[in-house]
C-alpha cells in the first residue's frame, strides 16, 4: 500500500504546486481581467447590433451580465482551490466550504443584477432588490462568522497522527481530491458542450455539489481507519454535516438560502468551540 500512497501523491503534488504557485495565480488574475472587458466589448456590440448571428443567442444586452459571468469564473477558480483543499484538515476544508457559499451568495446578487434594465431603475424590480440585499448581507454575515471560525480554530492543539499514519491518510485524501478534479473536469466539459448546442441543463456546479457530499462521507469513513475514536468520528462526522447545510442552502431560494446557510456555519463554530474548550486534550488524535 505505501507504494500507492506514494504513487497518489507523486501525482497529485505536482498539479497542486502548479496551480498555487504564485505567478500562476497573476496569469488567472490577468486572464480573469481580459475575460471581463472581452464579455462588456461583445455586449455592446451585440446592443449595436453587429454580433455575428451563430454567436448571438449566448451573449446578454445587459452590461451587468458581464459581472455575473466574471463571477462564475470566480466561483470555478474557487471550487478548484477547494478540491486541493479536501486533503487539508477537516476543519480548514470545512472553512474553505464556508468561503464558496459566502463568493455564491455574491455572485447570485449580480445575477439578479443582470436582470435590471439599463439605465438602472427600481419600479418594477422590487424583488429582485430584495434578493440582492438578501445575498449581499447573507455573504457579509457568512464571511464574518468564517472570520470567528478561523478565530476559534487557531486556538485548537496540534495533534498529529504518527508519520507513517499521516502520510497514509493524506494520500488517501489526495486519491479523492484527484477523482473529483478529473470528475469536475469532465462535468464542466461536459456543460460547455451541451450550452453551445443550445441544450437545456442543470447547472454543474450544483451536481458537483452532490459529489462533494459523497466526498465529504468518504473522508470520515476513512478517516475511521486512522482515527477510530469517538471524538474524531464526531468531530468529523460533525463537519460533514455542516457542509451539507451548505449545500442544501445552495439549492433554496433567496431568504431561505440565508438562514440556513448561517445555521450550518454557527453549528460548525459551535461544534469547533466545544471540542476545543470542552476537549482540550481529546481522547484521541485528531487531525
Amino acid at each position: 500500500m505505501n507504494r500507492v500512497y506514494e504513487q497518489i501523491t507523486y501525482i497529485f503534488d505536482p498539479i497542486q504546486n502548479w496551480w498555487e504557485r504564485e505567478k500562476m495565480h497573476r496569469t488567472v488574475a490577468a486572464a480573469l481581467v481580459v475575460f471581463f472587458i472581452g464579455a462588456l466589448i461583445l455586449i455592446e456590440l451585440k446592443r449595436m447590433g453587429i454580433v455575428v448571428p451563430l454567436v448571438d443567442r449566448f451573449i446578454s444586452t445587459s452590461h451587468f451580465a458581464a459581472i455575473g459571468a466574471a463571477f462564475t469564473v470566480v466561483l470555478i477558480l474557487e471550487v478548484i482551490s477547494l478540491i486541493f483543499t479536501l486533503p487539508c484538515s477537516f476543519s480548514r476544508a470545512v472553512a474553505k466550504q464556508f468561503e464558496l457559499l459566502a463568493l455564491i451568495m455574491l455572485r447570485n446578487a449580480f445575477k439578479e443584477l443582470s436582470k435590471f434594465p439599463e439605465p438602472i431603475a427600481f419600479s418594477g424590480n422590487e424583488q429582485a432588490v430584495l434578493y440582492i440585499v438578501s445575498d449581499c448581507f447573507g455573504a457579509v454575515a457568512i464571511f464574518g462568522l468564517l472570520g470567528l471560525f478561523y478565530l476559534i480554530q487557531k486556538q485548537a492543539p496540534d495533534t498529529p497522527l504518527p508519520a507513517a499514519e499521516l502520510f497514509a491518510f493524506v494520500a488517501a485524501k489526495k486519491a479523492i481530491s484527484l477523482l473529483l478534479l478529473a470528475s469536475f473536469t469532465v462535468m464542466g466539459v461536459r456543460s460547455l458542450i451541451l450550452s453551445l448546442l443550445g441544450i437545456p441543463h442543470t447547472d454543474f456546479l450544483f451536481d458537483f455539489y452532490t459529489l462533494l457530499i459523497i466526498a465529504d462521507v468518504l473522508v470520515v469513513l476513512i478517516s475511521q481507519c486512522f482515527q477510530p475514536g469517538f471524538y474524531a468520528i464526531f468531530r468529523n462526522s460533525g463537519f460533514a454535516l455542516s457542509t451539507v447545510m451548505v449545500r442544501i442552502a445552495l439549492t433554496t431560494p433567496p431568504l431561505f438560502n440565508l438562514a440556513l446557510g448561517i445555521a450550518a456555519i454557527i453549528f460548525a463554530i459551535t461544534l469547533n468551540f466545544v471540542c476545543l474548550k470542552l476537549f482540550k486534550t481529546p481522547p484521541h488524535r485528531s487531525h
